[in-house]
């Protein structure tokens, strides 16, 4: 033991022990730095789909609604009464949304109720515009996690990024310092190989630049 000790006082014996734990160092700094090469991350996503309005195609009083939210429907079925007009769903899909109550005066301006066809579903990710935005591309590879079910990746790819950001509007602080702004990232995936996934559930986004 204290031969060990006499060894590890010498100069050259630090030296070496110095020298191995800077090569563990670089090597695991290396190894970071691959692994996060050529990826951009969306912490800040949610599954959602286009909202489709349902509203009727002339003014009139609404005299009866036939489904309610968080009901599934099929194109054809009747979905409210306004005066003596059916209105119909134009595809599948699930309501989402009821504005209205029985006996409210409609407009066309105005939707009785709104609704998403599941089909559609697709990841919609907030990101910075300094924060990678300039290297995402539609068409690249994405891999997704959703909190509902922690510890299983879903994959698809970027659909559509955002012409412009989510709030155009600029205010400068006393510094005059730009706001950063924000853009949206939308990523399509199978929904017929992850029927899971539902409408509204929060998510994570790893997007890989390098993929085209």
């Amino acid at each position: 033991m204290k031969n060990t000790i006499k060894q590890l006082r010498k100069p050259k014996a630090l030296r070496i022990i110095i020298g191995g734990l800077m090569i563990v160092l670089i090597l695991a700094g290396y190894l970071f730095y691959v692994s996060r090469e050529g990826r951009v991350g969306v912490d800040n996503s949610i599954i959602t789909a286009p909202v489709i309005p349902i509203a009727p195609p002339a003014p009139g009083k609404l005299t009866a609604i036939l489904v309610h939210e968080g009901e599934a429907v099929t194109k054809g079925d009747a979905l409210a009464v306004v005066g003596s007009n059916t209105i119909r769903s134009d595809s599948d899909g699930i309501i989402t949304n009821i504005n209205l109550d029985t006996g409210s005066s409609v407009s066309p301006q105005a939707p009785i109720m709104q609704m998403i066809n599941p089909d559609h579903l697709r990841v919609d990710g907030t990101i910075d515009e300094n924060k990678g935005l300039d290297q995402i591309r539609v068409g690249q590879v994405a891999s997704f996690t959703v909190d509902a079910f922690p510890g299983k990746t879903f994959w698809g790819y970027v659909d559509e990024v955002s012409p412009s950001a989510k709030s155009t509007q600029l205010a400068f602080s006393i510094s005059s310092e730009r706001p950063t702004q924000q853009f949206d990232i939308y990523v399509r995936f199978n929904t017929k190989a992850y029927p899971q996934i539902k409408n509204g559930m929060s998510a994570k986004t790893t997007i890989f630049t390098k993929t085209n």
